[in-house]
């Protein structure tokens, strides 16, 4: 196994807590203090972008959250393109500064010039990556679930990588799960799954197949009962890493008794 620690450590910060969190698409801030606080999370995505313009939703985030508590992870979404992303980046940092927590370089790297399929661009991900890395930020990546984009975001030095389940917001669950098994067998950095879960079941067998956590947005925030299914994710997030801790039983193609036909009663 990679990793039997119980913390979730990204570049030199660790977490008791597996999952992560989005702050956007809430009814209200009141919902989403209170998703945040059931989820037990210690790390929640800022959209720099959308907390500069105080796009609706998000006027009074900053003021909503405990940093003290919860440590801060910038996004870059909205962006484009690579130098678009950078400088969305040291923007977040700054942000981070704001909150009083001056060492936060972290930042979830998002370059996507896709506005159907809301898909990440490889190539803009990896220049943008390789810039923020030699600025000593924690780069966390959100990437196709391609292995070798995987792996080299991870050789330039990304503190971990964020392959996406589906579709952001698509609540298709894991879709590419050989691809992304391939990633977390080959990584020696965590893996957080990103985008496309739906339900706690779908983020336990995430954990189950050995990613280090996931991220959550939509999947709570758009819940009949958000505060309710944030509880429902972080008890399935704990689930998935025992289980995957415990080891499973190997699946076999034949049927084998639970209870042995040795020194069975016969009838004769």
């Amino acid at each position: 196994m990679k990793n039997s620690n119980q913390l979730l450590k990204i570049g030199n910060k660790e977490f008791q807590s597996r999952l992560l969190v989005g702050t956007g698409k809430y009814s209200s801030m009141e919902v989403m203090k209170n998703c945040i606080i059931n989820t037990k999370c210690e790390l929640v995505t800022v959209a720099v972008r959308r907390i500069q313009g105080l796009e609706n939703g998000h006027k009074g985030l900053m003021e909503s959250i405990n940093w003290k508590k919860i440590w801060m992870l910038p996004n870059t979404a909205g962006c484009t393109n690579a130098e678009e992303a950078i400088r969305v980046a040291r923007l977040g940092r700054e942000l981070a500064k704001l909150a009083g927590q001056e060492t936060n370089n972290f930042v979830k790297l998002e370059v996507i010039p896709d506005k159907k399929y809301l898909l990440p661009d490889p190539i803009g991900t990896l220049k943008a990556a390789e810039q923020l890395v030699k600025e000593g930020f924690t780069v966390l990546p959100y990437i196709n679930s391609d292995p070798l984009i995987a792996k080299k975001l991870e050789e330039i030095g990304c503190a971990t990588v964020m392959p996406l389940g589906s579709p952001i917001g698509s609540a298709q669950g894991i879709r590419n799960l050989d691809n992304i098994a391939m990633i977390i067998e080959e990584a020696q950095i965590p893996i957080i799954i990103d985008a496309g879960i739906g339900v706690p079941s779908e983020a336990a067998q995430a954990l189950e197949i050995g990613a280090d956590g996931v991220l959550i947005n939509s999947a709570i925030a758009l819940a009949k009962n958000p505060v309710l299914m944030a509880k429902a994710f972080s008890r399935a997030i704990e689930a998935g890493r025992d289980a995957y801790l415990s080891g499973r039983l190997e699946r076999s193609l034949i049927a084998k008794p639970s209870s042995p036909f040795d020194g069975v009663v016969s009838n004769n």
